[in-house]
């Protein structure tokens, strides 16, 4: 296949959408399928939307044939071809483009709606009206999760052919054994690990809460490890540096990746992201695969993941007082801390690989066709 992939800014960008988008890319091209990258610049919500005015989908696929002495070659010239994939994240510069009759089909990879975020009602309401425009532009869909399908289905009726592939989550594999979990839980603070974009969504200002909660009604002894970007945000994230400043180790790491981000997941004992939505949330189960109980909120897929009270938390999304009473228990209570720490690595194991869900896409494009 020859396919198209349309994306904001870099296929390396750190994420867990684009993580996603990248090995799918990689295992589209190790198949022998050719995959170009469409760029559009990152920019504001409004500047997006100007995007109608000039951006055009590329010319449909127009095929010649050359002959050689072994074989029948087709050749294509860039931006021809025979499927396009958009990552849903770009709606908002794609509306105009997908209008009318596409040359190939159209198909959109939806890890979340942004219309799903936590923010003001009134804010909501606009980038519904976007984004079921756009959904309604578009010939089939991929979705990361059941949650993020269920939210599309309501939002549209469409009728289109559908796809629940779940993201890759085995990137690193199991990387610890139940012995140096049991080995590890002896230290004596707690080493909890926030792991994503310093970004308002993602609820860091929730876990620097609990933690000054838990200094007013106890004692806790901790290491907070927050690993991401601080330029997503950066008002958000300077205004987190100034905000956890008052707390004994915390430490902001910036983005890591490869044995820099390994070292710091062997360390932990629990993953804490209380995010106000995650269409998936790839996070908790990488954590899990080094045996980290995850906490996530009540709101998004973290529940298709994390089976509350075995091997991690669903909290109320924004309740802090919840979240400290949950650290509390895995500090003083070791013993919840190993049972818990072993069902997250048996429930990584459970997990379908990657390479069977980015399988099931491939034949799904190819049934697009």
């Amino acid at each position: 296949m020859n396919i198209g992939f349309v994306i904001y800014g870099s296929l390396d960008t750190l994420s867990g959408g684009y993580l996603y988008d990248r090995k799918l890319v990689d295992y589209l091209r190790a198949q022998g399928d050719t995959v170009e990258i469409i760029s559009l610049p990152w920019r504001n919500y409004a500047a997006h939307l100007t995007d109608n005015l000039s951006f055009r989908l590329p010319t449909g696929l127009r095929t010649s044939v050359r002959n050689n002495i072994e074989k029948r070659t087709e050749v294509r010239a860039p931006g021809q071809f025979d499927i396009l994939i958009q990552d849903e994240l770009n709606h908002a510069s794609l509306i105009a483009a997908n209008a009318g009759k596409h040359p190939y089909p159209v198909v959109s990879l939806v890890h979340h709606l942004r219309c799903s975020e936590l923010r003001p009602k009134w804010q909501n309401n606009f980038y519904r009206v976007i984004e079921r425009k756009y959904l309604q532009s578009v010939d089939g869909f991929i979705f990361n999760s059941q949650t993020t399908q269920g939210v599309v289905n309501g939002l549209v009726r469409h009728g289109k052919p559908s796809l629940v592939a779940y993201p890759p989550t085995n990137r690193f594999g199991v990387m610890v054994t139940e012995e140096e979990i049991i080995e590890r839980a002896a230290a004596p603070e707690l080493r909890i690990l926030f792991l994503g974009n310093v970004m308002f969504r993602k609820g860091l200002h929730t876990l620097i809460d609990a933690l000054k909660h838990a200094a007013r009604i106890g004692n806790l002894h901790y290491v907070v490890d927050v690993v991401g970007s601080l330029e997503v945000e950066p008002a958000y994230a300077k205004t987190m540096q100034e905000k956890s400043a008052p707390l004994s180790s915390f430490l902001f790491h910036g983005p890591l990746n490869n044995e820099p981000l390994i070292e710091k997941l062997k360390q932990s004992h629990v993953l804490v992201v209380p995010s106000s939505y995650e269409g998936f949330g790839i996070v908790y189960l990488e954590g899990m695969g080094f045996g980290l109980p995850a906490i996530g909120t009540d709101l998004g897929a973290a529940q298709e993941v994390i089976a509350d009270g075995v091997d991690g938390f669903i909290v109320s999304a924004g309740n802090a007082v919840e979240l400290a009473e949950r650290l509390k228990l895995l500090a003083e209570q070791r013993g919840t801390l190993i049972r818990m720490s072993i069902a997250a690595r048996e429930r990584f194991l459970r997990q379908p690989t990657w390479e069977q869900t980015a399988e099931s896409i491939r034949q799904f494009l190819k049934g697009m066709l």
